[in-house]
Formats: C-alpha cells, sequence, structure tokens
C-alpha cells in the first residue's frame, strides 16, 4: 500500500469523528485493547502524560512538549484532529511521524482491525503509541479525542493527568450540564496518580476531589498556585492560563525529570518552533493582520474575542464555517455587532451549508456574505479588508487545512 491509500482507507472504510461527527463515536476499550494486544501493549512500556479537557488541551500538550524538548528528552505527541495532513497527529520532538510507520502498520494489520471492527480514533491511538516505543520516545504527552473516562487513550497508566478546563461540547455524548462534563472528564484520574485540574468553576471542584479522593490520588488546581505572567511567543492572554496549567503539572515532574527554571522559561519562548503548533492565535500576514484560530465552540469563541477585543485595528472581519455538531447559531449571535461577517460552508458532509446560514441571517438580520467555499470566502475577506483591518478565521480545523 501507499501512503495516500492507507490513509483513504482510515478516512472511508473506517468511522472517524474528524469526517462523519457522532456516528463514529464508540466508546469502550474492547477494540483498541485487541489492537494494543497485537502490538504487545505498547502504553504500558511507555511514560507518558494523559491531557483531557473541552478547550486548551492542545496548548497545554504542545507546551509540555516543548519544555521536555528544550531539556533534551525525545517527546512523543498525539493529538487531534489534524490539519493538513495525518501524520501531524502523531509527532515526534515536534515533527510529524514519518508515513512509512502509517503504511506499514495499515499493510501488517488491515485485516485484524476490519475483524475487530475499530474506529478511526482507536487504530490512531494504537498507532501513536507503536510508534512512541519503536522511536524510544522518552515521554509521550497524550490528548484524549473525546471525553475522557470511555476515550480509547484512557487505557494508559500515565505519570500525570491533566484536565485543562470544562466547558459545553459534545453534549451528545459527554451530558447536557458541566457537571455531567466534568464527571466524564474526571474519569481519566488512576489510582494513586496525581492530577492536575486547570482553568475550573469554583461549583464543580467537588466533582474533581471526589474522584481523586476515591482514586487516593494527589489533586492540584492551578487556581490554588500563584500565577505570574510568563514570556512566552505563543500569541493571545489566555495562553497564560495554559501556561500556568502546563507549570502547575511540572511541580509533580520537575523533580523526577530534573527540569529547571532556566530551561523551562526558555522553552516559553519557543513554543511554536519546538512543538510545531499551529492555529492558535496564529498570525499569517501582518497588512491586513490575519489571524487563524482553532477555537470552535462557544467557549473557545467567547475566549477568543475577548483577546480579539484588546487588540488593535480599524474593521473587523470575521471569517467562520462550523461543523452541523456545533452551537454554530449561538456562536454567530456572539460576534460583535460592528463585525462583518463571511461565514462559509467548506468540503465535509459535517459542514453547516450556505443554506442554512443564510436563513439563519435571514432571521437575525445580521449583516454578512456567505461563500460556497473557503477560498471563495477567504477571496472575498482579502479584497475588502485594508491595511490597519483584522480579518480573524475560526471555528472548524477544514478552515484551516484550506487556509495554512
Amino acid at each position: 500500500m501507499t501512503y495516500q491509500s492507507s490513509v483513504d482507507w482510515l478516512f472511508k472504510q473506517v468511522p472517524n469523528y474528524q469526517h462523519q461527527g457522532g456516528s463514529a463515536y464508540k466508546p469502550g476499550f474492547e477494540r483498541v485493547n485487541q489492537l494494543l494486544l497485537l502490538l504487545d501493549n505498547p502504553h504500558k512500556k511507555l511514560k507518558t502524560i494523559h491531557i483531557a479537557g473541552t478547550n486548551g488541551k492542545g496548548s497545554v500538550s504542545h507546551i509540555l512538549s516543548a519544555i521536555f524538548q528544550n531539556h533534551g528528552y525525545k517527546v512523543g505527541l498525539f493529538t487531534s484532529p489534524h490539519i493538513k495532513d495525518f501524520t501531524e497527529r502523531i509527532k515526534i520532538n515536534g515533527i510529524a511521524c514519518n508515513s512509512n510507520y502509517v503504511v506499514d502498520f495499515i499493510s501488517q494489520f488491515k485485516v485484524q482491525i476490519e475483524q475487530i471492527g475499530a474506529s478511526f480514533f482507536e487504530i490512531t491511538t494504537a498507532l501513536a503509541f507503536h510508534v512512541f516505543l519503536i522511536e524510544n520516545c522518552d515521554i509521550a504527552i497524550i490528548e484524549t479525542g473525546l471525553g475522557g473516562r470511555l476515550d480509547s487513550t484512557n487505557v494508559l497508566l500515565p505519570e500525570l493527568s491533566i484536565i485543562t478546563n470544562i466547558g459545553f461540547d459534545h453534549t451528545a455524548f459527554l451530558g447536557n450540564t458541566l457537571t455531567a462534563i466534568a464527571t466524564e472528564k474526571a474519569g481519566i484520574i488512576k489510582k494513586e496518580i496525581p492530577v492536575v485540574i486547570g482553568d475550573c468553576d469554583d461549583d464543580l471542584r467537588e466533582v474533581f476531589e471526589e474522584k481523586a479522593n476515591e482514586m487516593e490520588s494527589d489533586i492540584l488546581f492551578s487556581k490554588d498556585v500563584r500565577q505570574v505572567p510568563m514570556e512566552t511567543d505563543l500569541i493571545g492572554v489566555y495562553q497564560q492560563r495554559n501556561i500556568h496549567t502546563a507549570l502547575t503539572a511540572l511541580s509533580f515532574l520537575s523533580n523526577k525529570w530534573k527540569l529547571n527554571q532556566e530551561r523551562i522559561h526558555d522553552a516559553l519562548l519557543k513554543v511554536q518552533s519546538l512543538s510545531g503548533i499551529q492555529g492558535r492565535m496564529q498570525l499569517l500576514q501582518e497588512h491586513p493582520k490575519i489571524i487563524l484560530d482553532a477555537a470552535h465552540n462557544a467557549a473557545g469563541i467567547k475566549n477568543l474575542l475577548l483577546e480579539v477585543g484588546e487588540m488593535d485595528y480599524n474593521e473587523l472581519y470575521i471569517l467562520y464555517g462550523a461543523s452541523n455538531d456545533k452551537d454554530w447559531e449561538e456562536i454567530i449571535l456572539s460576534f460583535p455587532e460592528n463585525a462583518n461577517l463571511i461565514l462559509t460552508e467548506f468540503d465535509s458532509k459535517r459542514s453547516v451549508k450556505k443554506e442554512e446560514f443564510e436563513i439563519f441571517l435571514k432571521k437575525t438580520k445580521k449583516n454578512s456574505f456567505v461563500g460556497n467555499s473557503v477560498d471563495e470566502s477567504l477571496s472575498v475577506c482579502k479584497s475588502i479588508a485594508k491595511n490597519g483591518d483584522m480579518i480573524l478565521i475560526c471555528g472548524s480545523f477544514y478552515l484551516m487545512e484550506k487556509i495554512i
């Protein structure tokens, strides 16, 4: 098999959430455990950090990767979704893994995978553990896909668990209250393994404390640790919260891994180059300013708009596209009244379609342009935005795939 045929098989033959949404959700561990058994259980031989959360887990993962890399460690990083290429999900020291790993894995285990009936994410999880072990990673930082308790990655016994924050997303699977969602995320807390809780509302503390007590695990809330603003190459005040969560986590890890303040501070100045992070307040162009951000749920968009509101620009243009399982109507209503909205569908059956946007806009009387494609919509933005203006691109990862 070629790399392209391997990836095509992954996307077309096996359910995956990025392309199909909720119909691809397969909770539980039976299938992923069968896959891992074929690989001689690589996850049991790795040292890992396990990260869940509604927003921020990608940034915290990349920040920690940069810090460990800057100390000379070989770091595996498993995140999702990818932007342009599947291998971005599995990085070694900030670089996407060799595509040969994908080809060899699918070629060798395709028949067994089909017999097991594993989902796209289960296959990808097993492949990531397999690659990190072959590459002799000193530590692997593993981000959950959806939720926590029943997530495929929750087969791990990590060095540390981290839950970045709790907000409304994937409510059809995780529950429609913050307490229910917090309970699902708390499912990654393991017996006698410490856990760090990032940006947590006070009324949710009890959920995490009860689970930590049940598991006899040390728990530390980043809100209880003094925060000092840190210099970093990451744009956005919200990244200070993610940095604070990461640094709080290091209180459990620094001694064992011989981490020192000088190298930690140096790593924060070069997170982008070390970890390969993309799509987080990413500056694509200065004149006019074009900023790309992966915010896609209501909480993430709210934080993003607060950041943008503190920046200098004349006119604001928002290019937005959404998957149909997101609260896209609520998000559109949250955009500033004086912003110029450019809405777009993209090439996926999960995309909100042009007609749906137009029907909603007639009801709200919001002034906007609705494009047929990302390319058309971006072209419209660039044709009317002037120097001194800002174009903010947010919503689905499919937008980033077309633009980066």
